[in-house]
């Protein structure tokens, strides 16, 4: 481990930071580098500690591939790792996440056993499950059936970035399909649906059973679906999608909807809409989910050869901003992220430029109406981010440090040094389980090389800034 000296700044706001702010400590240890090894340590955005908040799993891929053959955790007590998964015949692994709950984890396993036609791909890979007691021995999340007559709750394609429900009960992913993919690719398919990317969910207690007429099927141990629609060719100034990504769930229990009621789950996404002018960009989107997704809707759950899988039954899809008339439209693209829901559910964060060309942090009511500029910073947030489980901070990368904005003030506050030797990247900046610290990655250099490492702020240290809150909510 190591000790960095760091400075606790207030950085430059358009306005002056509230009076109420209380500056912390001046100098302290804050940072400690957990991992030292001569290869990738890579974190999820979210859902990387677990349960118990004493441990961070991750991957070990290298930057910009998916060739990570081993998933690890790391003890933040002592610096211990474990292997949790080592992936066979040619297999690559990576996106892992907790359970909150339960100690169990979810990620992406390419295929085993790759030919010249099956090769990784985004359509081809799957979300497995392994027990943290049993490690090494995976279980196949998502069923797949890649050929017709297609199984309700099986997929045919390639699910991604797999992250529990805070309840640990269901489970989000991204997802791009097979089937319709070779469609698009060839030039004498039949007509139909293009492959789009869209958001599923996985439901447990419903084992999927598929037929093996095509060696890639496989059954699932929990039933699959999509949940969002999208449009060949969304209407221009319409609220039509073509593509749905980014995801998260919506607070701890879900939201309180305007007539009162509580809506227990429900995702959050970025959906591609076209501007009358018919330049694209991506708006915040709001699908409701019903009690059972194991009912059909309009559309066959499993689509048809020509069709993408449908929806259940009661599942609701709504736009929540219209970025369309701003003098930059839409949430930024670069730094990528994902959007995140404060733990009661009351607000939705996310990335978008100001007037002046500022990347800042937003929010939008999971209802709807008017949008909030939270932050007012000069410099650009570059990463993506996580609230607090108190839902007074969200942290995130900006000027070269991990930083904490107060949502209630919009103050920025930086947490580590920017003059330190490793910089922050963008991928990860997420609070333990008890909100007193946060893990990020940075690069290290070992042996003549450059390594993704893991690194650790204590927030805990920090009174005036946490504990004060805390005490006086």
């Amino acid at each position: 481990m190591i000790g960095s000296l760091s400075l606790l700044l207030t950085l430059p706001t358009s306005s002056p930071a509230p009076a109420s702010f209380a500056e912390a400590p001046a100098r302290y240890h804050a940072v400690r580098q957990l991992t030292f090894d001569a290869y990738h340590h890579v974190l999820t955005n979210a859902n990387v500690w677990s349960p118990d908040g004493r441990r961070i799993v991750y991957d070990t891929r290298s930057p910009g591939k998916f060739d990570g053959e081993r998933i690890e955790e790391v003890d933040i007590r002592d610096g211990r790792k474990r292997v949790l998964y080592e992936s066979r015949q040619g297999a690559r692994c990576g996106v892992a996440t907790f359970d909150p709950r339960q100690e169990r984890i979810v990620f992406i396993l390419g295929p085993e056993g790759l030919t010249p036609d099956w090769t990784y791909g985004l359509t081809r890979r799957r979300g497995v499950l392994v027990e943290v007691d049993r490690p090494g021995e995976y279980r196949a999340l998502d069923a797949m059936n890649y050929l017709p007559p297609f199984t309700p709750g099986a997929l045919r394609g390639g699910s991604h970035l797999h992250v529990f429900s805070s309840d640990g009960e269901w489970v989000a992913f991204t997802y791009d399909d097979e089937v319709l993919s070779k469609l698009d690719a060839s030039p004498f398919a039949p007509k139909h649906e293009r492959n789009q990317r869209n958001l599923g969910v996985a439901v447990p207690n419903r084992p999927v059973r598929v037929a093996k007429y095509f060696p890639r099927n496989h059954d699932g141990e929990w039933f699959s679906v999509l949940v969002t629609r999208t449009a060949d060719r969304p209407e221009p100034g319409s609220d039509e999608i073509g593509r749905a990504s980014e995801e998260a769930w919506v607070g701890v229990d879900g939201y309180e909807r305007t007539d009162g009621v509580r809506q227990k789950r429900a995702l959050a996404f970025q959906g591609e809409v076209v501007a009358a002018d018919g330049s694209n960009h991506n708006d915040v989107f709001i699908v409701d989910l019903p009690a059972d997704l194991t009912r059909e809707g309009s559309a066959p759950l499993a689509g048809t050869p020509t069709t993408r899988p449908a929806p259940p039954f009661g599942v609701s899809q709504r736009r929540l901003t219209y970025t369309d008339k701003d003098r930059h439209p839409g949430l930024v693209s670069a730094p990528r992220h994902w959007l995140r829901s404060a733990p009661d559910g009351s607000a939705i964060a996310f990335l978008k430029k100001d007037d002046a060309g500022v990347v800042q942090l937003w929010t939008v009511s999971p209802n709807g109406g008017p949008t909030r500029q939270v932050t007012r910073n000069s410099r650009d947030i570059v990463s993506s981010f996580n609230w607090s489980p108190d839902g007074r901070f969200v942290a995130h990368v900006m000027d070269g440090s991990v930083c904490l904005t107060e949502m209630a003030t919009g103050t920025t506050t930086r947490l580590t040094d920017p003059e330190a030797k490793y910089v922050p990247m963008p991928a990860a900046s997420v609070f333990s389980p008890d909100g007193d610290r946060i893990c990020f990655s940075a690069t290290s250099v070992i042996q003549e090389g450059s390594y993704t490492q893991i690194f650790i702020v204590d927030v805990d240290t920090y009174p005036a800034l946490l504990r004060r809150n805390r005490s006086n909510p």
